[in-house]
Protein backbone atom coordinates (compact mmCIF):
# COMPACT_ATOMS: atom_id res chain seq x y z
CA UNK A 1 0.00 0.00 0.00
CA UNK A 2 1.04 3.46 -0.48
CA UNK A 3 0.15 6.48 1.81
CA UNK A 4 -0.35 9.97 1.02
CA UNK A 5 0.08 12.91 4.04
CA UNK A 6 -2.64 15.21 4.81
CA UNK A 7 -0.56 18.07 3.39
CA UNK A 8 0.43 16.15 0.12
CA UNK A 9 -3.06 15.09 -0.18
CA UNK A 10 -4.15 19.02 -0.34
CA UNK A 11 -1.40 20.25 -2.54
CA UNK A 12 -2.31 17.17 -5.12
CA UNK A 13 -5.80 18.74 -4.72
CA UNK A 14 -4.64 22.13 -5.63
CA UNK A 15 -2.35 21.75 -8.73
CA UNK A 16 -4.83 19.16 -10.50
CA UNK A 17 -7.07 21.95 -10.22
CA UNK A 18 -4.53 24.50 -11.59
CA UNK A 19 -4.63 22.34 -14.29
CA UNK A 20 -8.26 21.86 -14.75
CA UNK A 21 -8.47 18.41 -13.54
CA UNK A 22 -10.29 17.12 -10.20
CA UNK A 23 -9.46 14.24 -7.97
CA UNK A 24 -12.39 12.59 -8.68
CA UNK A 25 -11.28 12.24 -11.80
CA UNK A 26 -7.52 11.95 -12.05
CA UNK A 27 -4.90 9.75 -10.86
CA UNK A 28 -1.36 10.53 -9.54
CA UNK A 29 0.87 8.12 -11.08
CA UNK A 30 3.92 7.04 -8.94
CA UNK A 31 6.86 4.71 -10.68
CA UNK A 32 10.27 3.82 -10.07
CA UNK A 33 12.52 4.02 -12.63
CA UNK A 34 16.43 3.26 -13.25
CA UNK A 35 18.49 6.18 -12.54
CA UNK A 36 20.13 8.95 -10.27
CA UNK A 37 22.97 9.06 -8.28
CA UNK A 38 21.69 6.30 -5.99
CA UNK A 39 20.65 3.55 -8.69
CA UNK A 40 16.46 3.95 -8.58
CA UNK A 41 14.62 7.24 -9.29
CA UNK A 42 10.85 8.32 -8.20
CA UNK A 43 8.47 9.34 -11.25
CA UNK A 44 5.27 11.23 -10.12
CA UNK A 45 3.01 12.27 -12.64
CA UNK A 46 -0.67 13.15 -12.92
CA UNK A 47 -2.84 11.07 -15.52
CA UNK A 48 -6.49 10.72 -16.68
CA UNK A 49 -6.63 7.15 -16.84
CA UNK A 50 -5.56 3.60 -15.75
CA UNK A 51 -3.18 1.47 -17.68
CA UNK A 52 -3.39 -2.12 -17.53
CA UNK A 53 -1.73 -4.33 -14.35
CA UNK A 54 -2.04 -0.50 -12.47
CA UNK A 55 -2.74 -1.12 -8.86
CA UNK A 56 -4.63 1.72 -7.36
CA UNK A 57 -4.89 3.13 -3.65
CA UNK A 58 -7.20 5.71 -2.35
CA UNK A 59 -6.10 7.66 0.54
CA UNK A 60 -7.72 11.54 1.88
CA UNK A 61 -9.47 11.74 -1.32
CA UNK A 62 -6.64 10.79 -4.14
CA UNK A 63 -6.17 7.84 -6.29
CA UNK A 64 -2.56 7.05 -6.49
CA UNK A 65 -1.50 4.37 -9.43
CA UNK A 66 1.73 2.29 -9.33
CA UNK A 67 2.33 -0.46 -11.73
CA UNK A 68 3.17 -3.87 -10.00
CA UNK A 69 7.12 -3.86 -10.62
CA UNK A 70 7.33 -0.28 -9.23
CA UNK A 71 5.23 -0.98 -6.20
CA UNK A 72 8.03 -3.63 -4.95
CA UNK A 73 10.04 -0.65 -4.41
CA UNK A 74 6.97 1.35 -3.06
CA UNK A 75 4.93 -0.83 -0.51
CA UNK A 76 5.02 1.43 2.83
CA UNK A 77 6.08 4.54 1.25
CA UNK A 78 3.72 7.58 2.41
CA UNK A 79 4.40 10.25 -0.09
CA UNK A 80 4.64 13.97 1.29
CA UNK A 81 4.80 17.76 0.61
CA UNK A 82 6.96 20.09 2.01
CA UNK A 83 6.48 23.65 1.17
CA UNK A 84 9.51 25.39 3.64
CA UNK A 85 12.36 27.31 2.28
CA UNK A 86 14.70 24.39 2.92
CA UNK A 87 13.15 21.91 0.44
CA UNK A 88 9.73 22.87 -1.33
CA UNK A 89 7.98 19.62 -3.19
CA UNK A 90 6.92 16.57 -3.10
CA UNK A 91 9.15 13.61 -0.94
CA UNK A 92 8.72 9.87 -1.20
CA UNK A 93 9.00 8.48 2.70
CA UNK A 94 10.02 4.90 1.58
CA UNK A 95 10.47 2.47 4.12
CA UNK A 96 12.43 0.07 2.12
CA UNK A 97 15.26 2.23 0.53
CA UNK A 98 18.16 1.10 2.50
CA UNK A 99 20.47 3.92 1.09
CA UNK A 100 18.97 7.77 -0.65
CA UNK A 101 20.81 10.75 -2.07
CA UNK A 102 21.71 14.08 -0.29
CA UNK A 103 18.69 15.46 -2.56
CA UNK A 104 16.52 12.43 -1.77
CA UNK A 105 15.23 11.92 -5.57
CA UNK A 106 17.04 8.73 -5.61
CA UNK A 107 17.41 5.91 -3.38
CA UNK A 108 18.66 2.09 -3.46
CA UNK A 109 17.32 -1.26 -2.01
Amino acid sequence: MIHISDEAARKVASLMAEQGQSPDKAFVRVAVKSGGCSGLSYDLDFVDNESEGDQAFEAKGVTILAEKKSLLYLIGTTLEYQGGLNGKGFQFNNPNASRTCGCGESFTV
